[in-house]
């Protein structure tokens, strides 16, 4: 079966936006945008759990108990994911690379779950890592389970409203190609953010300890 020629562009932009963020994170080289390669040093575990402000949410040891405003980690297994009962505090907490990795990777896995899986994973299920390594191999899963599920798809599928029953979103509500470009932008804003927070942190590190 060929693909439907309006998701061959949407395909393309996940596929580069995936691997120039997993390249930002891991290394040894990442795209800068034009075919350049740029040299990355990979993400530590230190950089991860990194609170650049006071009151950060991000991952943490259940055994620590949430962070601040947060009232409880979300997930399953050690490490769970600050969050809070709606209403979420106003204004947001400021979120780790740690956060945003987890809630990406958990977005992914899920929603890949939701349209040709079981249909029916939850964010309880969802097992976040506390390091870094763990972290971007989590990326990495999740990234090819959505892509494995648009494999295959047609015309119909992509027009279909709630062809992925994903809980936590508009899917149900929204025909199937427009949550494939949600996704998209998800990857693309969330990735963007990190990698800021990557350049931040090296830059902070930089001027602690005077390196040129």
């Amino acid at each position: 079966m060929s693909t439907p020629h309006r998701l061959v562009p949407l395909l393309e932009q996940f596929d580069f936006a995936y691997e120039r963020l997993v390249g930002r994170l891991a290394g040894p080289h990442m795209d800068s945008g034009n075919g350049t390669l740029v040299d990355v040093t990979p993400m530590t575990d230190e950089e991860y759990l990194w609170e650049p402000v006071p009151d950060c949410w991000s991952v943490r040891r259940r055994t620590d108990g949430p962070g601040p405003r947060a009232t409880l980690l979300i997930g399953a297994g050690d490490w769970g994911r600050d969050t809070a009962a709606p209403p979420h505090p106003v204004p947001p907490p400021f979120t780790t690379i740690a956060w945003r990795l987890s809630h990406l990777s958990e977005l992914l896995t899920l929603r890949a779950d939701h349209t040709g899986g079981t249909r029916s994973l939850t964010r309880d299920d969802y097992r976040t890592s506390g390091d870094a390594a763990g972290a971007i191999a989590e990326l990495t899963a999740g990234a090819t389970a959505w892509r494995k599920a648009l494999t295959g798809l047609d015309d119909t599928a992509l027009d279909t409203v709630g062809y992925c029953t994903y809980p936590h979103g508009s899917d149900p509500e929204n025909p199937f190609i427009d949550i494939v470009w949600w996704v998209n932008q998800e990857l693309l804003h969330h990735g963007a953010e990190i990698a800021l927070l990557r350049d931040l942190y090296r830059t902070t590190r930089t001027a602690a300890t005077g390196a040129s």
